[in-house]
């Protein structure tokens, strides 16, 4: 799943082939076993937001395979239990790969119902490699600074360019990580997940990840089954699909919401004056990039950089607006300010680094194997750019590092699962980064879940955003362990929250621009990030 300037986490999460258990390369179970680990020391680290707050880490080897060997340390956050009757910890991750989990225990932890969150240690963690543990990656410091060549490869000199750039970025990954690089992967992730329960002192963990955090959720599941005790997933991994498939899913699927987008603004014509076509819209937005193109808007945000911004649209509706806005500006007043802003909130990578990028690359090309051929991924892209023009090399180059990358790749993990306790899934019907497909086929490998639909939603991370069907779905799961049971391909099925109304100024679209009915939903938005 593809990540961006936040991280999601996402778009762009090769060959997936016939699923096999993990290799010996990841190292095994029993070794994983064979680990001390220290328990944790807390020190309070409290916030306005979390008075309650507590910080730690945890020493794990970087080789599962030689535990007495190299160590790295992982940073936690805790907010701990209050309640009597107390079910142990609640892991949680906001996906990425590369999203740090550390703001999300306070987040989970206030989001939920009180008397819910009170029995429950809610536990934070940035993944190897990830933020505040060690060692933080960050191979090209800068690499996203605007303005980046054309995602279109139009041109041999536009494909040349952006195939250096990619090149460029694996080899700078391989050069500063070489000791590191093939240790950075899910297995070796999921191993850490199971080094921070034993230094919690827990027999089991309850466990809740949004997007690549399932698939950290269905790896540990088929690794550790006999650890799990709660497992809830919410927008859904495709396992059969790791990693180069589900991009392509992905690319489809962002097209749609783009196309979503723009029935939108035709619908409040009235404010944005962009016309009541949609298709007249989309043509709209198409010569908007071509002119960026040619004259970057502010010097900074030019065909790919636009891209990016409206990117995070297909994560969130709750953008709509003000993405709208500054599209209008641009086309209707000629003013360029507006989208150079959004740009800049939604879409900017910190010039000094990306630690998240670093790690979505390291662990997806190393998760598992790639074409290296290039002429497949031309092949493949060019069929996906004439039926989905909106993500589709914006997407290709996001991950064309693996083209080059440095370490040989494992296999992926089957993850089919008859061992578990009661799992519960969350999905939406148009989720663009895990498309709907993948919580159909989670539900139906691991053969004690439920899965609860939102029927006609397109936002990626759906509870505790608003919803108070899903909510009421997740809150008596972590209250008693009780799912939904019904028939077919849902267990249970919930309506969409409403789409935002338009706004008649450009602000945040975390504050006035959320829908009424959601009022989490934009913290949550901006916790898992985008592209994954």
């Amino acid at each position: 799943m593809k990540t961006s300037a936040a991280v999601l986490c996402g778009t762009a999460v090769v060959l997936a082939g016939t699923l096999t258990a993990a290799p010996a390369e990841a190292g095994t179970t029993s070794s994983a076993n064979a680990v001390q680990t220290a328990k944790v020391t807390w020190k309070k680290c409290a916030t306005d937001a979390s008075p309650t707050l507590q910080c730690g880490t945890v020493k794990v080897p970087l080789d599962y395979a030689r535990p007495q060997g190299r160590k790295i340390t992982l940073a936690l956050t805790r907010v701990p239990h209050t309640a009597r009757k107390f079910q142990g910890p609640l892991l949680v991750n906001p996906g990425g790969p590369g999203g740090s989990g550390l703001t999300l225990a306070p987040f989970v932890a206030s989001a939920l119902p009180k008397a819910v969150a009170a029995q429950y240690d809610v536990i934070g963690f940035d993944p190897r490699g990830v933020g505040k543990s060690t060692p933080a990656l960050d191979c090209k410091p800068g690499y996203f600074n605007p303005v980046r060549p054309e995602s279109v490869p139009s041109t041999p000199a536009i494909e040349k360019a952006n195939l250096e750039r990619a090149k460029s970025f694996a080899a700078a990954c391989g050069r500063k990580y070489a000791d590191v690089l093939p240790y950075i992967n899910t297995v070796s992730a999921v191993k850490d997940m199971d080094s921070i329960r034993k230094s919690l002192g827990a027999k089991k963990i309850n466990y809740f990840g949004y997007s690549y955090g399932t698939y950290l959720g269905q790896v540990y599941a088929k690794l550790f089954p006999h650890r799990v005790r709660r497992l809830v997933l919410d927008s859904i991994v495709n396992p059969d699909g790791v990693w180069y498939d589900d991009n392509i899913g992905q690319d489809y699927a962002f097209d749609a919401r783009h196309k979503a987008l723009m029935a939108w603004i035709a619908k409040y014509n009235s404010t944005y004056k962009l016309g009541t076509d949609p298709a007249k819209i989309e043509a709209k937005w198409y010569a908007m990039q071509a002119e960026l193109a040619k004259k970057p808007a502010g010097g900074k945000v030019g065909a790919a950089e636009v891209e990016d911004t409206f990117l995070p649209g297909g994560y969130y509706n709750g953008y709509w607006p003000q993405l709208a806005q500054a599209f209008a500006a641009y086309v209707n007043d000629h003013n360029p300010a507006p989208l150079v802003k959004t740009y800049q909130s939604l879409a900017a990578i910190d010039a000094s680094g990306d630690n998240g990028y670093s790690i979505y690359a390291a662990v997806q090309c190393r998760d598992v194997a790639w074409p290296r051929d290039w002429k497949q991924w031309e092949k493949d892209n060019w069929a996906v750019y004439a039926k989905a023009p909106f993500n589709a090399w914006n997407n290709a180059w996001y991950n064309a590092p693996c083209v080059f990358w440095p370490t040989k790749s494992l296999k992926p993990v089957n993850v089919a699962n008859s061992q578990l306790p009661p799992v519960l899934l969350f999905q939406a019907t148009n989720d663009a980064a895990t498309p709907y497909q993948g919580g159909v086929t989670v539900h139906r490998l691991l053969k004690n879940s439920s899965l609860v639909v939102e029927q006609g939603g397109g936002n990626h991370g759906i509870s505790l955003s608003g919803n108070a069907c899903l909510d009421k779905y997740l809150t008596k799961y972590l209250t008693d362990g009780t799912v939904p049971r019904g028939h077919g391909t849902a267990d249970a099925v919930c309506q969409k929250t409403p789409d935002p109304k338009p706004v008649s100024t450009a602000k945040s679209a975390l504050s006035s621009q959320q829908p009424a009915t959601a009022p989490n939903a934009g913290t949550l938005h901006g916790l898992i990030g985008f592209r994954g």
